[in-house]
């Protein structure tokens, strides 16, 4: 997956004649932080709302002083490289250039949010496990051939990393919606299991806590 199968076009970019009211109300429509500037499909910069704020806002974007360099990425880059630059600048959108640095469109957090959610892994019934182990102890390999000893698999896995430790959490997705066999097979290999969460029970908490946050801003 690259960046141009992302790439959206519904959140139109500003130009430099747009004030910072009008960046404003368009950042408040689509729930975003940034927009491009772009003139005569020349990418021109980023402006965050911070920027805007710092002005006067009925002035023109183009006279601003931006507080980023330009960042973008290429419409060839892989979706990993688009994830990395947006969580180095806090990046709510990232505008996507062609071998020209001609703007082509944008890719916003929701883009990326819906991408992963729509893969196989995530729409395809399962459980999630997190194992915690030292670093030199991770084998995804033997992760996997543990599940695969109680007739499941892996269907996806991550590692969650803490720079001040020497431990990993190690988050899978099984197959399989019943995985106490699977726990207690990881236990039996010394594996210490930090969590675990079935499909159905996930959603329970997680359709709570949404209509919670919908009562709350509902008051």
């Amino acid at each position: 997956m690259i960046a141009s199968n992302l790439l959206s076009q519904s959140i139109v970019p500003l130009k430099t004649s747009d004030s910072g009211e009008e960046a404003l109300s368009i950042m408040s429509d689509f729930y975003v932080r940034h927009l491009p500037i772009v003139n005569n499909k020349q990418l021109l910069g980023l402006i965050s709302e911070d920027d805007i704020l710092e002005h006067d806002v009925s002035e023109p974007v183009g006279s601003y002083q931006l507080s980023m360099s330009r960042p973008y990425v290429h419409k060839n880059v892989h979706i990993f490289e688009v994830m990395s630059i947006m969580s180095e600048y806090n990046l709510t959108v990232i505008p996507v250039v062609d071998e020209e640095d001609n703007y082509l469109g944008l890719i916003s957090q929701d883009d990326l949010l819906r991408f992963f959610a729509n893969i196989g892994s995530f729409t395809e019934p399962g459980s999630i496990l997190v194992l915690e182990m030292s670093k030199r102890d991770y084998s995804l390999s033997q992760i996997a051939r543990i599940v695969e000893s109680e007739s499941a698999a892996v269907l996806s896995s991550f590692i969650t990393t803490n720079l001040d430790s020497t431990k990993v959490d190690v988050t899978i997705k099984i197959n399989r919606q019943e995985i106490s066999a699977i726990k207690a097979t990881f236990e039996r290999f010394d594996y210490q299991i930090k969590a675990s969460f079935q499909e159905a029970d996930y959603f329970d908490t997680f359709k709570d806590r949404y209509d919670s946050l919908m009562s709350f801003l509902n008051v």
